[in-house]
């Protein structure tokens, strides 16, 4: 499956709720300027050096100096004017710096546990439009092995899943051949080696792995562990991965959901390269989970 036969990107989420109270709160303020407030129509619309900065301050704060107040306004006008500039720093950060997410399940074990607060670089890939996600400016193309969030491109038009943020790991770039046979990973032809560690010991909602094969992939220059099942191997396949699209796998290989099942990932549904851990809680809080991962 590809991009022409995915959901649209764009689905409600907190960055969509952010946009709409920003743009709904300058909207109020602004009227209340034009229509209630004609007072300071002549100064804010000064053509001077003045006016431009008291427009551009307005833009920021929703009012035109520092010390003016919204005391006697409806409160509808004060909730717009005051909660602006805070949600407004809010929605750049997570649109154009890095947004925080949560790993609901257990398919990027080793790597990330059930419970892991991760941040997501949303400028490691290029500057895109929040919300509707339009790269504006290119810096690099997602490569091997990193790990990515990406906006589920939901082929199968399932409504639970709509709008669904999901995290795994690149193994197929756009030309790749990629094979996957009784848990062995091929790259264009190229068998990709194993370290083999002892049995992993699940912890948590992730005490089910115990047991599992516990593995280092050598995918080029992204090292990284894979936990595989003893009893039996994950689901195989052979693809090549068109143009402006991903193939992605979770770490922990017979409990992922990912391109195996489902397809490949649009280039233009990712949403950014995830970087570290800032909190875990499962069943406990474990400070020793915070920091940068592979």
């Amino acid at each position: 499956m590809t991009l022409e036969n995915a959901s649209p990107f764009f689905a409600w989420d907190v960055s969509s709720y952010l946009a709409l109270f920003l743009i709904t709160a300058f909207m109020i303020v602004s009227l209340d300027h034009l229509i209630f407030n004609k007072s300071d129509k002549t100064s804010h619309l000064t053509p001077d050096k003045t006016g431009f900065k008291k427009f551009v301050y307005f833009i920021l704060f929703l009012r035109f100096n520092k010390n003016e107040k919204y005391e006697n306004r409806p409160k509808m006008v004060q909730w717009s004017a005051e909660f602006f500039p805070v949600l407004l720093l809010v929605f750049l950060l997570r649109g154009f710096i890095v947004e925080p997410f949560r790993i609901p399940s257990n398919s990027m074990m080793p790597t990330l546990l059930t419970g892991d607060f991760i941040l997501v670089s949303k400028f490691n890939y290029g500057i895109s439009i929040p919300v509707i996600n339009k790269k504006l400016i290119e810096f690099e193309k997602p490569k091997r092995g990193d790990v990515i969030v990406f906006r589920y491109p939901n082929y199968e038009k399932n409504d639970k899943y709509q709008g669904a943020d999901f995290i795994k790991r690149i193994v197929g770039i756009p030309g790749d051949e990629v094979v996957y046979h009784a848990d062995q990973l091929r790259v264009n032809g190229v068998k990709i080696a194993y370290e083999n560690f002892k049995d992993y010991q699940g912890v948590e909602s992730g005490t089910d792995m115990t047991g599992f094969r516990h593995k280092r992939e050598f995918l080029e220059t992204n090292p990284h562990d894979i936990l595989l099942d003893p009893n039996r191997a994950s689901r195989g396949v052979k693809a090549t991965v068109p143009a402006e699209h991903y193939f992605v796998m979770g770490d922990n290989r017979s409990r992922s959901s990912d391109s195996r099942f489902w397809g490949f990932v649009p280039e233009s549904y990712i949403v950014g390269k995830a970087f570290g851990i800032w909190m875990h809680y499962d069943d406990s809080l474990k400070f020793e989970r915070i920091g940068s991962f592979d």
